[in-house]
């Protein structure tokens, strides 16, 4: 059974491909949630965040931007930006608390990032957090 981990990666995944030019994606996404075996609750969270991300991109890509510190938003890879576009919009607007989706984004990134992902993932969420309008 599929957890909201499960739920997340998926995601990251949906994200990630819309990000490599995909923008019909989310005419798949029931698809491609089906295919990881996504359903029920956590089909309708994942999708819930999908589109969340997707009608606030603007507002979490200029958040992650001015985070960035030394980085170049469009320099950053595909995984670690889709990963940073889900985890800022649960902080910015979500209701978890910010340490349980910095360790999600932390643990997604593991498992697709590179061996440096986790610790940049870490600091500029953990920024971004910091500076969560209340």
């Amino acid at each position: 059974m599929a957890t909201r981990h499960h739920a997340r990666m998926a995601v990251v995944s949906l994200l990630y491909a819309y990000d490599l030019g995909n923008g019909s994606i989310a005419d798949h996404t029931d698809d491609i949630l089906e295919e990881k075996k996504i359903r029920n609750k956590q089909k309708d969270f994942a999708i819930a965040l999908f589109e969340g991300v997707m009608q606030n991109l603007e507002a979490c890509d200029k958040s992650i931007i001015e985070h960035l510190k030394e980085w170049d938003f469009e320099r950053l890879g595909a995984i670690e930006r889709a990963t940073l576009r889900l985890a800022t919009y649960e902080i910015i607007f979500g209701e978890l608390d910010s340490a349980v989706v910095i360790n999600e984004a932390v643990e997604i990134t593991k498992a697709f990032g590179t061996e440096q992902s986790p610790k940049f993932i870490n600091g500029v969420l953990d920024a971004i957090s910091k500076d969560k309008p209340e």
